[in-house]
């Protein structure tokens, strides 16, 4: 029984358990087919919007593309308009040139046909003439060469004899007259322009008042004197005279600077190199200041107006140049006053003659083209800075270097002899020295990296002073070895030379 209660318990609980499982089967596949069918649902909406969105994406690359391609259609369009403008053009061109061919080959047949006829008329006239030239022939008895011969030759012995009859009396009168005159003009404007002989020294005395100064300028183990040599290109000479330091260089304008630097550095105390080059900048400032004031005050004392300021700088340059011992700038002077003088006594202008006088040497105190002839260089520069032809020519013709064309240029060239000439007014031997130092100092110069060259100790050396950013150690040793060869080869000196290369390398900063 109770066998059969556990029997039936159990089959119960089989058969509650198989109903469980087939309901809650039942229930899982219903879910499933739910799920496939709202996933298939899903599926389909966005099949169908993706399928929208490409159709709308199509549409808008389609309506780019048509106005892409609209747009080279244009503007292929207008390309071939442009095209059959041109050709149409160019056949209008054609057409105009094929026109002027023809209007040129026409008037070239003219004018052949007008060539044709000319020739014809002239060998007519070629005929006729000989004909007439026969007929004389038979008339005179002579050929037509013969009476040409004989009509030359009595032309000519007629004007020979009426240009000898010219000549004599010319002569005649210009003997009685010349001499005279020409002495009389000469004697007048020497002693209204005499003045005194200036003769220029190549040394300047520079006073002190003690040895402590002197020793102020020459500084530790001499750093000052090379720092002034360095920027004035003067030798400084410092031996036992009492009282006084010498200045020795062949260029005044550079012994001016080193002298009114000096005269500063020693009532301001302060002496040293960095001060040295500052001052030495100052003066040459000052100096520039004073060679200009000293151009318009020649000018104003000679009642000259109107000339360009370059010259005028030239002018007052003059008074620091001499001329084989003769001061420039007064031999200049008195050039301008004796062409003045001659031209007022001939009755032409003598405020040109007087231009043309004070500016006959300005290509000697020309640092420009210095392989020209003065002259011919002052000439240049009148012409550059706009002055009259007639006083260019007078320049450059003043050593017979150019053609005379003025009436006013055997004046200057007259009165450039007359100052030069006269007793004790030029020395020969200073200008030849300064010469061969100026060629020394322009030979170095014409080297790459030389910033500076200066010839002192009456040109037995020659000091170079090189950049330190161009020129090495090593290449400093070859330039003056190069340079010594040059000057060896190529210049006349006696003695012998010193080459000096310097190469110094400074450091400067600036504390704010």
């Amino acid at each position: 029984m109770l066998t059969g209660i556990i029997i039936g318990l159990v089959l119960g609980a089989v058969l509650a358990l198989t109903i469980y499982i087939l309901i809650h089967k039942a229930r899982l596949k219903g879910q499933k087919e739910s799920i496939l069918l709202e996933a298939e649902k899903e599926g389909e909406a966005i099949k169908k919007e993706k399928i929208l969105q490409a159709k709308e994406k199509f549409l808008q690359l389609k309506s780019e593309h048509d106005s892409y391609v609209g747009k080279k259609n244009n503007q292929i369009r207008e390309t071939e308009n442009r095209l059959a403008q041109k050709e149409n053009a160019l056949k209008e061109q054609s057409a105009e040139l094929n026109k002027h061919l023809a209007d040129a080959e026409n008037a070239k047949k003219s004018l052949n046909a007008q060539r044709e006829s000319y020739e014809h008329k002239v060998e007519e006239y070629n005929r006729l003439t000989a004909q007439v030239n026969r007929q004389l022939e038979t008339v005179a008895g002579m050929t037509s060469e013969e009476a040409k011969t004989v009509l030359m030759e009595n032309m000519k012995a007629e004007a020979r004899t009426a240009a000898q009859a010219y000549i004599n009396d010319t002569m005649d009168e210009a003997r009685l007259n010349a001499a005279k005159e020409a002495k009389r003009i000469v004697i007048n404007t020497i002693q209204r322009t005499a003045t005194e002989t200036v003769i220029e020294n190549a040394v300047t005395t520079f006073p002190i008042d003690s040895d402590e100064v002197k020793g102020r300028i020459i500084g530790r183990e001499g750093r000052n004197i090379r720092a002034l040599e360095a920027a004035t290109g003067v030798e400084i000479v410092v031996d036992d005279t009492p009282d006084a330091i010498l200045l020795s260089a062949f260029d005044p304008v550079r012994r001016e600077v080193a002298r009114l630097a000096l005269h500063q550095l020693v009532v301001d105390g302060r002496i040293h190199p960095a001060r040295i080059e500052e001052v030495v900048a100052k003066v040459k400032k000052q100096l520039d200041e004073e060679i200009l004031e000293t151009g318009k005050r020649t000018c104003i004392d000679l009642g000259i107006h109107g000339m360009n300021i370059e010259l005028v700088k030239l002018i007052g340059r003059m008074k620091y140049r001499s001329s084989y011992g003769q001061n420039l700038l007064q031999h200049s002077r008195e050039v301008a006053n004796i062409c003045s003088i001659m031209a007022s006594e001939l009755g032409l202008n003598p405020k040109i003659a007087k231009r043309a006088g004070l500016l006959h040497d300005i290509g000697k105190v020309s640092e420009d083209d210095p392989e020209l002839p003065h002259a011919l260089l002052g000439a240049k520069l009148a012409e550059q800075y706009k002055e009259r032809p007639e006083i260019c020519n007078a320049i450059g013709s003043h050593h017979d270097e150019m053609e005379m064309t003025s009436v006013i240029s055997p004046l200057v060239l007259v009165g450039d002899a007359i100052s030069g000439a006269r007793p004790g007014a030029r020395r020969e031997v200073i200008e030849s020295y300064v010469k061969r130092l100026r060629d020394m100092e322009n030979l170095a110069a014409a080297y790459s990296g030389v910033t500076k060259a200066y010839a002192i100790q009456a040109g037995r050396e020659l000091r170079v002073i090189v950049g330190a950013d161009q020129i090495t150690d090593e290449q400093s040793a070859t330039l003056s070895t190069e340079i010594a060869q040059k000057i060896q080869d190529e210049m006349t000196y006696p003695g012998q030379v010193k080459v000096t290369v310097i190469r110094e390398t400074r450091a400067v900063a600036f504390a704010k």
